[in-house]
């Protein structure tokens, strides 16, 4: 573990390699798990702003949903979760011409209709955040429909950390993550002289 400020960080983030690979795997993280994205409580008006701006982009089931359930839920660990189709994708994805799953927050987002991305946790994943009173555990996360972005990770040899510099920067800030590239730097030597 590495720690910077209050965060403790797994060495995974900084060995392990991932880049995302839509093409092959459709944005199946969107869709596959046990619930929604995790969401953190001030997200959610946020979130609920934002949907005037998603609306048309949503599927009739998703509207459905969020106007009988909300835009979130607390699933069965107790964490507030993005609401879900049916048990398996969520509220706001939309399919593009390829069939490839996306979220309508970040579709928005990067038509400047909004200036949400889309929650931290999806923004930050295959990261996953566990919050503690006294410090913020950093952790990679390894799911079998990632495999493609591993293997398209190794093959750009792209650590979690770099691949992940801009979410990164947006939760912790851009001094954090300048000590996590120096962090980074003394594990490389440290490997080196083994």
């Amino acid at each position: 573990m590495v720690q910077i400020d209050d965060t403790l960080i797994s060495l995974d983030v900084f060995e392990k390699q991932f880049l995302c690979d839509l093409n092959d795997c459709k944005g199946i993280c969107c869709i596959e798990g046990d619930s929604g994205a995790p969401v953190l409580e001030n997200e959610v008006a946020v979130m609920e702003d934002a949907l005037p701006a998603i609306w048309d982009d949503l599927s009739e089931k998703a509207k459905e949903l969020i106007n009988k359930q909300g835009v979130v839920y607390t699933d069965e660990e107790g964490d507030l979760v993005t609401s879900i189709i049916d048990g398996r994708e969520c509220v706001f994805t939309y399919f593009d011409e390829k069939g490839i799953c996306k979220c309508a927050f970040e579709k928005a987002f990067n038509e400047g209709k909004i200036d949400f991305q889309k929650p931290i946790s999806c923004h930050l994943y295959p990261i996953r955040l566990t919050r503690y009173k006294s410090f913020t555990a950093v952790n990679y996360h390894s799911w079998n429909v990632c495999k493609c972005a591993r293997i398209c990770g190794e093959a750009n040899n792209l650590p979690v950390y770099k691949f992940l510099k801009e979410p990164l920067i947006r939760c912790f800030g851009e001094d954090w993550y300048a000590q996590v590239e120096e962090a980074a730097k003394l594990i490389e030597q440290e490997k080196n002289k083994r």
